[in-house]
């Protein structure tokens, strides 16, 4: 760095920003030093300069699977915003597992790792305590903890469940089922959500209809197939389905047809997610959008914000308003798509 500032006739402090990406270089200053270090090959010494800064430029994400869209796509945007301040992010998957999750948030912990992103599978806070004590910044993502104080980014599940409910209804179901997911935060308000749409419709709520899935971001679309199995053997089968997410509902669409059901004429089906699987579904799928995208973007947000600032912000809460997109899985009725704007505390 001391070769290249000398070369250029700039300071080696120009050269540290410019290889982190930092925004505070001139455009032309920037691209001498990127065409020069790009001559001599060089490459910082990440280890060393983490020796002086006090900081590895790395933020971890854990999230319960890696092959979820909906977890990949937050992944990506999360990545974007950190690469812009000159920050890369290290992926890791829980598969849903308490006890795995805690083992690779000690693995990041142990490589001091600058902050943490977290959609955990936990069902108790002591984790978090923990890290709070190692001073590491974090930010929980989609799933939530009633009485932690800590950040969080996500949707209100409570309100996605109400949509996809109420739609499935004024599409003219008159038995609606809900395939749910795990005890988690968004589990639980997705079914108080269906819960709260029937009883708005004046609908009583069947227990035959509600189908538990101890797993619900992990080898989802077979659990869905399982799911709808049962349903379609009850003595009255439902004519409408609320999936706790979009592969469930995939796995249970399938399953239905492949067993002769008809979608949307004898069921209805819609899930959660919006992950875009329409060229790859016999029938596209309705579905409540969680706007992935921009938790990501605002997790990202959050956690460069703390590394950066010199006094610990107090925690922050984003919850997006979910939008429901109608396809062809529901098109029973028209339905007219609603949407909301995200609230902040």
């Amino acid at each position: 760095m001391k070769d290249i500032a000398r070369d250029l006739g700039v300071s080696v402090v120009t050269i540290s920003k410019v290889l982190r990406n930092h925004p505070d270089v001139g455009d032309e200053t920037r691209e001498r030093v990127l065409a020069r270090v790009k001559e001599l090959d060089y490459r910082p010494n990440l280890a060393a300069r983490s020796l002086v800064t006090g900081r590895t430029y790395l933020v971890g994400l854990v999230v319960p699977d890696l092959l979820h869209p909906f977890f990949a796509e937050i992944a990506k945007s999360i990545s974007e915003v950190l690469r812009e301040r000159g920050y890369y992010l290290i992926v890791s998957s829980s598969e849903e597992d308490p006890v795995l999750e805690e083992q690779e948030i000690d693995q990041l912990l142990a490589r001091r790792l600058d902050a943490l992103i977290v959609a955990s599978c936990r069902t108790n806070v002591d984790l978090f305590f923990r890290i709070e004590k190692q001073k590491t910044p974090y930010v929980l993502i989609d799933r939530t903890f009633p009485g932690l104080s800590a950040n969080f980014v996500g949707v209100d599940d409570l309100a996605a469940g109400v949509l996809a409910t109420k739609h499935l209804i004024e599409a003219g179901c008159k038995r609606v089922a809900h395939i749910r997911g795990p005890e988690t935060s968004p589990a639980i308000r997705r079914l108080e959500g269906y819960k709260q749409g029937l009883a708005q419709a004046g609908m009583r709520i069947t227990d035959d209809y509600i189908i538990s899935e101890l797993k619900g971001d992990v080898e989802t679309k077979q659990r869905g197939a399982e799911a709808m199995s049962r349903l379609l053997n009850l003595r009255k089968r439902p004519d409408g389905v609320f999936c706790f997410n979009d592969p469930m509902a995939m796995g249970a669409m399938n399953y239905a047809l492949d067993h002769g059901v008809r979608i949307p004429e004898d069921i209805a089906v819609i899930g959660c997610g919006n992950l875009h699987y329409d060229d790859s579904l016999r029938v596209p799928l309705s579905s409540i959008d969680q706007h992935s995208r921009h938790i990501g973007e605002e997790a990202a947000r959050i956690a460069l914000g703390m590394l950066n600032s010199k006094v610990v912000p107090k925690p922050e809460t984003i919850v997006l308003q979910p939008e429901l997109i109608v396809r062809r899985s529901t098109e029973r009725r028209g339905s007219k798509p609603k949407s909301g704007r995200a609230s902040r505390s």
